[in-house]
């Protein structure tokens, strides 16, 4: 049967949270998963540590379990790809070629 590494969402309203689940490809979102391998706050905090003030976005991560379940077939929703290249487990999956970031020729009409 065929895994995926996706996001389960809880929280409240307008205040989401997520846990990082491998679970079979077929079952419901908030169901029960096989293993829970970390977290991810989509709101914007301020780091304590960070002088700057930006705002920082926390994902928490089991990156062990997370290369085994790659290592054996578990395949990331294309939101968990993005996150875990952020970490640095996955190679970037949508990177802008050159030729996206060239203007376009202006098209004469007729």
């Amino acid at each position: 049967m065929v895994m995926k590494i996706r996001l389960a969402r809880f929280g409240r309203t307008n205040s989401p949270f997520y846990n990082i689940v491998v679970t079979h490809a077929r079952t419901a979102r908030n169901s029960r998963p096989l293993e829970v391998i970390g977290t991810y706050d989509p709101v914007p905090k301020k780091d304590s540590y960070d002088t700057s003030g930006r705002l920082h976005k926390d994902i928490k991560l089991d990156t062990t379990r997370a290369q085994y379940w790659i290592g054996v077939g578990a395949q990331p929703t294309d939101t968990v790809w993005r996150l875990l290249s952020m970490v640095g487990i996955l190679e970037p999956k949508f990177r802008p070629s050159a030729a996206e970031n060239q203007p376009k020729p202006p098209v004469a009409k007729a």
